[in-house]
């Protein structure tokens, strides 16, 4: 992340297909203000709150758990058919600290590990670090995730003393390879997770925002048995610069106190309250205030960007086809690329080795900026492909940018 930060900031000029950024095209500072009045209203109208106790609801610290844990649970029932207790929601200072403080009550000592897909996410291989946590690769196969590669490396750690604790995916348009579960898939991930005994930790801060197909059902919606931790994340679908996510922990565990169970958010709560205390309650009540005021429907409050991120897809996919046409006389073509059903990236695969200084050179000639798979690899792996963030940019500036990464990639060619 650093350095795609530090390529972007020494070529500022080049069109970036880095950063996985929401558009910014509906950003409007009203709606901050519009919200978080929507939301005093419902604490003195809907909760009978008075003036004095909506003040400290804005100004003090507040609940470790959050403020807006009910509002939560109702936006989880109305969009994902997600029905829990809010007292089961750690409402977080974005997703990333829900990966933390989850992954921090799972390790107990060096035999905890962690299991995610290849390539994954490296915010969760991040976080796994932070708290001394080893993370064993499981192979992605088609749709996702090889379920059988699954199985044989939770037994081949159980055989060398390991734990698998939990398996971390995202089943929708994941970041950074755009695959997505079929359902098929996601119910034997849920009868593996039961007959291992493990936890799913489900990332899903792209579900919303399918391009064709029918929305699937998360896997918390599916799970019967309680294996799901539900990581979710307001960043993409209702404001960044909330920095609010939130982790929903329904399952009774036991914390060692002569085999008494606690609910596993409780368990959470307490490892936030010495890590950030609280998240800041004015951030929650904006969000709070944008569910409210569109009946806790984040699908619903979100239509414009569905339809911005599906526009941007179609057009990286086709402009792509257009610039490096497929073959079929029986000869591979040189350049690949996937076809994600939605979701904000997709990978390309290139016949030479995509390296750093390959990146830097691209921003500095061609004046366009991507990201090398190999980054989200632990170990070997994604040598040759780039990923290809469409969320962000303009149809304009996302053209001028697929010329100017045609030109590079046939150089290299």
């Amino acid at each position: 992340m650093n350095f795609l930060n530090e390529v972007a900031q020494r070529f500022p000029e080049a069109i970036s297909f880095a950063a996985g950024r929401p558009h910014e095209a509906n950003f409007d500072v009203a709606l901050i203000h519009e919200y978080l009045d929507t939301y005093c209203r419902h604490l003195a109208e809907g909760e009978g709150h008075t003036e004095e106790q909506v003040r400290r609801a804005l100004f003090q610290y507040g609940r470790t758990k959050g403020i807006i844990h009910d509002l939560v649970a109702k936006n989880l029932e109305v969009d994902e058919g997600i029905v829990v207790d809010p007292e089961a929601i750690v409402v977080t200072v974005g997703c990333q600290e829900a990966m933390v403080l989850t992954l921090r009550a799972l390790r107990r000592d060096e035999r905890d590990v962690l299991l995610a897909v290849s390539p994954t996410y490296v915010g969760i291989t991040g976080a796994a670090r932070l708290v001394d946590m080893p993370v064993l690769p499981v192979r992605s196969g088609d749709g996702g995730v090889d379920l059988n590669d699954l199985s044989a490396v939770v037994r081949r750690a159980r055989s060398e003393g390991l734990r698998p604790r939990a398996f971390y995916v995202v089943p929708d348009f994941s970041n950074p390879a755009g695959e997505t579960l079929s359902i098929e898939q996601r119910r034997e991930l849920l009868q593996l997770a039961d007959a291992f005994g493990l936890l799913l930790l489900e990332d899903n801060p792209y579900g919303l925002f399918r391009a064709r197909g029918e929305r699937l059902p998360t896997l918390k919606s599916l799970d019967r048995a309680r294996r799901v931790v539900y990581l979710g994340s307001f960043a993409k679908t209702g404001l960044p610069g909330a920095r609010v996510g939130y982790v929903v922990a329904d399952q009774l565990v036991d914390c060692g106190t002569g085999g008494a169970l606690t609910l596993f958010a409780d368990e959470l709560s307490k490892i936030k309250s010495m890590v950030t205390v609280n998240t800041p309650p004015v951030a929650q009540a904006v969000i709070g205030g944008k569910l409210i005021a569109h009946d806790y429907s984040l699908l619903r409050s979100n239509e414009r960007e569905i339809a911005t991120y599906a526009r941007n897809l179609r057009q990286v996919l086709d402009g792509l086809e257009r610039r490096f046409p497929r073959l079929f006389d029986g000869e591979a073509p040189e350049v690949t690329w996937n076809t994600p059903a939605g979701g904000f990236f997709a990978v390309v695969t290139v016949p030479f080795d995509v390296t750093d200084e390959l990146l830097a050179l691209s921003a500095e000639n061609y004046g366009v900026i991507w990201t090398p798979m190999h980054h989200f690899y632990d170990g070997a792996g994604g040598e040759s492909q780039l990923r290809l963030s469409c969320s962000l940019l303009e149809p304009d500036t996302l053209d001028e940018g697929l010329d100017r990464l045609a030109a590079f990639i046939k150089d290299q060619v």
